[in-house]
């Protein structure tokens, strides 16, 4: 005897419904600036040493390519995969802090101004991004639900 064949939890009418408005937050002029803006985040803060000219102060160079590249990675995944990865914000927002607070914790004090204006610059441009990510990840979760069920 078999079973019978039930769908299976990818046809839940709430799954359905989640999925359907990730798609339409990431459709949104709104979704696509914040993260073609926080894509160039990364390809900046990953290039910072060189744009800036303190690609000399090896410690903090390697931390900026580091970090750039990791958020520009991370944060790469949100278009094709917003409903699975919009969580992983959050972890955009501490590589965004880092990078506000490296130039201080890698290097000490003896950097110039560039270098310091630079990362802070860019930190809290990440920071915003991560925050705007999450708010557009949180604001559709629970009306996709709801309209689901009605």
């Amino acid at each position: 005897m078999t079973a019978p064949t039930s769908p299976g939890i990818d046809q839940h009418p709430d799954i359905l419904a989640l999925r359907a408005h990730s798609e339409e937050t990431t459709t949104t002029p709104v979704a696509q600036a914040v993260e073609a803006l926080a894509l160039l985040c990364g390809v900046y803060l990953a290039a910072s040493p060189w744009i800036v000219g303190f690609n000399g102060a090896t410690t903090l160079a390697i931390t900026n390519l580091i970090t750039g590249v990791a958020f520009a990675c991370l944060v790469g995944g949100f278009g094709p995969a917003y409903e699975r990865t919009h969580s992983m914000s959050w972890a955009a927002l501490c590589i965004g802090a880092w990078a506000i607070v490296a130039p201080w914790v890698v290097a000490g004090p003896a950097f110039g101004t560039a270098t310091t204006v630079s990362n802070v610059v860019v930190g809290i441009v990440c920071c915003l991004v991560a925050l705007t990510l999450a708010a557009l990840g949180s604001s559709r979760g629970t009306r996709g639900i709801t309209r689901a069920r009605r």
